[in-house]
């Protein structure tokens, strides 16, 4: 079970950064598509799909942070040490576009600009999760297990074309839900954004699949070598089939299945880095083993998590089925 410790914890934090990836990527792209909408009742109606539920998405970026923290200092520390910048940059943003979000339902004359910090605040934050992104599949410069790279040594074009690819898959997150949560003009004005979204997030799952085992050889030698390339075909197999299926959706005014296939696309994404990352936690070379605490300090959080974490899912749940079904404008948030 202790050897098991750092492996299951690794998992934790995984499942904690998906579900964050999942349930607040879609809140940041209401805010990343927002600066195309004109109509100021329509803004009010895409945020107000989402204003019962974006408070209690945060838990689970909360949830990977500390989880990071408690079972692999080592690994916190040079993330932070590296990554600082665009770090603060997201947390930054995140503070913009939670105070906005609150504020801009109460404002008056000042209502138009609070609205421009939630959608500034939306995508700076989802730019600087995709920089963290890439910087980690990328691999930072270490020496002697302490950063090496200066100030921007994780700037690369693969980190840059991650930033952008993560805004573009959030707006259409965002789309796709306003789509699921909404019904008349302001659902058909995001069909017209989903269509060329999803073209757009295609072609960047493309991209950075042909790319990312060109950054190295262990990454070339994980996809293509044997036995590992007769375990994980699926894996484009499903990316593709996935994206057929999103693209079908979108065209035929489905309103459930481009949300959920979208979702789709986010996981085998997120499988597709793991299985990149391992058994690495820090490439290119601080191993899941080597960054972990002590056992005994694994085995004391994981016993508050195993209490903490059935609580999580039961109020997730809990709020998603209380304000499942269509939003109206008589319903918004005040």
């Amino acid at each position: 079970m202790i050897d098991a410790l750092p492996y299951i914890w690794f998992g934790i934090i995984g499942f904690g950064v998906l579900m964050y990836v999942l349930l607040d990527g879609f809140v940041l792209g209401i805010g990343i598509i927002m600066p195309f909408v004109d109509d100021e009742e329509e803004r009010d109606l895409m945020m107000s799909s989402a204003a019962p539920i974006w408070d209690g998405n945060e838990t689970w970026l909360v949830l990977g942070g500390a989880g990071l923290l408690a079972a692999f200092p080592r690994a916190y520390s040079l993330v932070l040490s590296a990554l600082y910048l665009p770090v603060l940059l997201m947390l930054i943003a995140l503070i913009f576009r939670g105070v906005s979000f609150e504020f801009r339902f109460k404002a008056r004359r000042s209502k138009s600009l609070w609205g421009m910090a939630f959608m500034v605040g939306s995508i700076l934050t989802a730019f600087a999760q995709g920089i963290i992104l890439g910087a980690l599949v990328n691999g930072l410069p270490l020496q002697d297990g302490q950063y090496a790279g200066g100030t921007f040594g994780w700037f690369d074009p693969f980190v840059i074309m991650t930033g952008f690819a993560l805004v573009f898959g959030y707006a259409l997150l965002g789309a796709t839900w306003v789509i699921l949560k909404t019904e008349g003009e302001t659902q058909q004005l995001c069909y017209m954004f989903a269509r060329p979204l999803a073209m757009i997030m295609i072609a960047f799952m493309v991209m950075v699949s042909i790319w990312t085992p060109f950054l190295e050889p262990r990454l070339m030698e994980r996809w293509f070598s044997l036995p590992n390339i007769l375990w994980l075909w699926p894996m484009p197999v499903l990316v593709a089939v996935t994206s057929w299926l999103l693209w079908r959706s979108v065209l035929a005014g489905d309103e459930l299945r481009p949300f959920l296939l979208s979702l789709a696309m986010f996981a085998l994404a997120f499988i597709g880095l793991l299985i990149g990352l391992w058994p690495y936690i820090v490439p290119p070379n601080l191993t899941i083993e080597a960054a972990a605490a002590h056992p005994s300090s694994q085995g004391f959080t994981l016993v508050g998590l195993v209490i903490l974490l059935p609580v999580i899912l039961g109020y997730t749940a809990w709020s998603y089925r209380v304000f499942r079904g269509k939003i109206t404008a008589d319903m918004g948030y005040h």
